[in-house]
Formats: C-alpha cells, sequence, structure tokens
C-alpha cells in the first residue's frame, strides 16, 4: 500500500469511527433508556443521554443518519471498542422493551396506518352533479345580469345547456349513472380488496409486538455483515482508500461499514445478536 499523509490518516480513523457509530446505531439500534445501567459509554462519545436517545430515534424511526454533534473520537479510537459495542448492544435490547419505546413505536405505526378509499355511491354521484349544475345555473344567472349586450347571448347559450344537463342528471333512467350503478358493486369489491391487502401488509410490517419489528432489524444486520472479508487489500487514491478486488467495491454501503468497523467490532456485535434473535418470537 502507498504511504498516506497524515491528514489522511486522520480523516479515515475519523470515518472509520463515525461509520462504527452508524454501524451499531443507525442499521439496527433504537433508542434506548438511560437510567438503567452506567452511561459511562456515552461519556465516551462525547454525547449527553438525551441528545444520545433523540440522535438514535431520529436516524431509525425517522429513516436517516444522525450523528451530528459526536464528540471525542480520538478517545474512542484509543478505548475498548468491544466493550462500547456491548454496552451499547445491552442498553438498546433494554430500551425495546420498555414503554418509552413501545410508546414512540405505536405513534410510528398507526402514522403509517393505510386509510381507505372511498368511492362514491350512485346516489352521491347523482346528488354532487345535481348540486353542480344547479351552482352553475345560479352562477351564469348572476354573470347574465352583469353581462353587456355583447355578451348576453353567450351567457344565454350558457343557462340554456345548463338547464337541460340538470334535467338529464335528474332523470331517473340517466344512462350514465345507469352504467355507473351496474359496476358500483364490482369497484367496490375491488376497492374493499385493495385496503384489506394494504392492512395486510401494514400488519406484516408493524407488528403489535414491537420486538418482531426490531427482529426484522436485527436480521438486517447479520444478513449485511454475514462472510465479510476483514483481510481484503486497499489501495490509496487520491487520499481514499478502495478494495484491491473491484467486487467489493460493488458491495452495500452496509457491508463496506462494517469492514471499516473491524472484525473484532462486529463479531461482538454478531454474537450478542445472534443470541437476541433466537429470544425473540
Amino acid at each position: 500500500m502507498k504511504h498516506v499523509s497524515l491528514n489522511a490518516c486522520i480523516r479515515l480513523l475519523r470515518a472509520s469511527i463515525i461509520i462504527l457509530i452508524m454501524v451499531l446505531i443507525s442499521m439496527f439500534l433504537f433508542s434506548f433508556t438511560l437510567h438503567r445501567l452506567s452511561n459511562d459509554f456515552l461519556k465516551e462519545l462525547g454525547i449527553a443521554p438525551n441528545e444520545a436517545e433523540q440522535k438514535i430515534t431520529n436516524s431509525i424511526l425517522g429513516g436517516y443518519l444522525d450523528t451530528y454533534g459526536v464528540k471525542n473520537i480520538k478517545s474512542i479510537a484509543t478505548g475498548n471498542r468491544k466493550k462500547l459495542v456491548a454496552d451499547l448492544l445491552v442498553y438498546t435490547k433494554q430500551h425495546v422493551q420498555s414503554q418509552v419505546f413501545v410508546k414512540q413505536y405505536k405513534a410510528m405505526k398507526e402514522s403509517r396506518k393505510p386509510q381507505p378509499a372511498r368511492i362514491q355511491t350512485p346516489e352521491e354521484m347523482r346528488r354532487d352533479m345535481i348540486e353542480q349544475y344547479k351552482k352553475s345555473i345560479a352562477d351564469t344567472k348572476v354573470s347574465l345580469k352583469k353581462a353587456d349586450a355583447s355578451l348576453k347571448p353567450v351567457f344565454e347559450k350558457l343557462l340554456v345547456d345548463a338547464g337541460k344537463q340538470l334535467k338529464e342528471v335528474e332523470d331517473p333512467n340517466n344512462k350514465m349513472i345507469a352504467s355507473y350503478s351496474k359496476n358500483y358493486p364490482e369497484m367496490k369489491r375491488m376497492n374493499d380488496l385493495q385496503f384489506q391487502s394494504k392492512m395486510e401488509q401494514w400488519e406484516k410490517e408493524f407488528p403489535d409486538n414491537q420486538l418482531l419489528f426490531v427482529k426484522v432489524r436485527l436480521e438486517q444486520f447479520m444478513k449485511e455483515t454475514k462472510d465479510i472479508d476483514f483481510d481484503a487489500a486497499l489501495q490509496v487514491k487520491n487520499d481514499k482508500k478502495y478494495f484491491v478486488n473491484i467486487d467489493y467495491e460493488r458491495k452495500s454501503k452496509y457491508w463496506k461499514m462494517a469492514f471499516r468497523a473491524g472484525k473484532d467490532v462486529v463479531q461482538t456485535a454478531r454474537d450478542f445478536i445472534a443470541d437476541w434473535i433466537s429470544t425473540i418470537n
């Protein structure tokens, strides 16, 4: 590997530590209750408990990464990263069973709940059309009174046409409404089926048991961190490291995050999570 400048090394070191935090927090971890265990590891991160909870909640439930303001990167780099990982996982496992988390999860689930699309009944359709034509006639009469002589014929014709259309809609044998009435039961049936399908998908994605939702995130982590070649060779180009094996450059961002976090860190997390998953039913 070519010589790398000191500044480049520092940048890479910082990136690796931030990636460590993102892997262990943003991929599958949620917020955690901070009073149950010592929060020494938060001091290592240089972040207050309430800030940590908010950032992790934002990152996962909000669907974006919020790592702004995390300090003490150097001290984390020289500390026991495996212990930091273990502490963070214990905190997380506790919190996802707390009322605080359950409340946040239920709020998120409710916000994603599908809403049924309503289809007008034939009677409602006829009523709305009648009201629209009556309003059009009333508005046209007002315009007719205000119009100058050159425009009066235009409004008079509009008034006649609107009257005819109103009469047609009021006719019990109106063909358009009759056709709509005939197709209405099937349209409603299809609409109900689509809503039912969306509800089933919603329940599957957001089960009542919040731990089943967490389990999906944990399984995602296990999938993304499987079979990582931690001995993969790197090369430096323009002060940036790239994999020598071009296939590794095509790997997902999570695979690359885990690679940069390091084998000890990832294996510690995988061992903990594999055991945790086995307890969630």
